[in-house]
């Protein structure tokens, strides 16, 4: 059910993503920047409901080598779960630098010219009050900067009165000083570490659960 669910999300996410974005917010937003979530979201839909598939077909049917099957694909899944866990936590700036590599080009390349590409950002410079993925300067050379002769708006706001300095050119970009995106969702997350945590020991609890009873099926079939 929860495979299906995704497949549904990942396929209206593809076809309406701006809908999507309004209803979930920036943090939606962020995300859209690094993955596209539409097409990830249908991957892990797809897998899901496979692994579900395999899983009641294996109890079903008490197929020793579906359950097998089950219990290994979920161990791999579990692994490379806190295995990415602990890559995050320990190289946190490991993980900056080689978003940087892969973000800030399209950045440069893209704003100002791609439409949904230009709204993601918007949205997510709006909702989290940053600039950019590091700063102002990720947007120079863009399409946008080079079109207007400005950056974006949200890089000259001032969180002091809550107002936009115009025109936003280089000088004020600088002054203002606006943090970038990567650092204030890592603020956000860290904020919410709790919530965060909450949901991944649920989610790995419930794989646990899931290993345990398909080997358990497993040993006590004839």
């Amino acid at each position: 059910m929860c495979g299906a669910a995704l497949l549904a999300v990942g396929i209206w996410v593809s076809v309406d993503g701006p809908s999507f974005m309004k209803i979930f917010g920036p943090m939606s937003s962020t995300a859209m920047q690094f993955v596209n979530v539409g097409y990830f979201l249908i991957a892990a839909g797809a897998v899901l409901f496979a692994l579900g598939f395999l899983g009641c077909y294996g109890a079903q049917t008490e197929s020793k080598c579906a359950l097998m099957t089950f219990f290994f694909i979920l161990l791999l899944i579990f692994i490379a779960e806190i295995a990415a866990a602990v890559v995050a936590l320990v190289y946190t700036t490991l993980a900056e630098n080689f978003l940087t590599v892969v973000v800030v080009p399209n950045i440069k390349k893209e704003y100002g010219s791609q439409k949904d590409f230009t709204q993601v950002w918007n949205s997510t410079m709006e909702g989290l009050k940053c600039c950019g993925f590091t700063n102002y300067t990720d947007f120079e050379g863009s399409p946008y900067v080079m079109s207007s002769g400005t950056f974006p708006p949200y890089c000259c706001y001032n969180s002091v009165n809550h107002s936009f300095v115009e025109p936003c050119n280089s000088v004020s970009a600088h002054n203002m000083s606006v943090q970038g995106c990567f650092k204030q969702l890592l603020y956000d997350i860290r904020t919410n570490a709790v919530t965060v945590g909450g949901v991944a020991a649920g989610i790995g609890g419930l794989e646990l659960a899931a290993m345990i009873v398909s080997m358990y099926l497993y040993c006590n079939l004839e």
